[in-house]
């Protein structure tokens, strides 16, 4: 079964840092182009970043720039976000996706995400 499991989630204070973690059973993460997309309470789901199967990363929310990075580590079948000098406004369910061509296709595989709260 392809699966995408996201962890690392949970309660942070506002300034604090969390990495996520995007790790895939059943294929390979290296041919695809992974996304982590974000949805808060009320609101429409949001593309955050996006690392391709190169290495090359796309930054969509200027509101995490310098804040936010994404990395791969293929040994590992697994994708990370790092998320630092966290915002109340950083509050959401994170996902991540798979794409097997690039970071503007559809999105094959979705995980079912993971929770950051950040609040003091």
């Amino acid at each position: 079964q392809l699966q995408l499991v996201e962890s690392g989630g949970g309660l942070v204070q506002p300034g604090g840092s969390l990495r996520l973690s995007c790790a895939a059973s059943g294929f390979t993460l290296d041919g695809f182009a992974i996304g982590w997309f974000r949805q808060a309470p009320g609101k429409e789901r949001e593309a955050v970043l996006c690392i391709s199967s190169s290495g090359g990363t796309t930054t969509y929310l200027a509101s995490v720039e310098g804040r936010f990075y994404i990395s791969r580590d293929n040994a590992k079948n697994t994708v990370y976000l790092q998320m630092n000098v966290l915002k109340p406004e950083d509050t959401a369910v994170y996902s991540c996706a798979a794409d097997s061509i690039s970071c503007t296709g559809g999105m094959d595989y979705w995980g079912k995400g993971t929770l950051v709260t950040v609040s003091s």
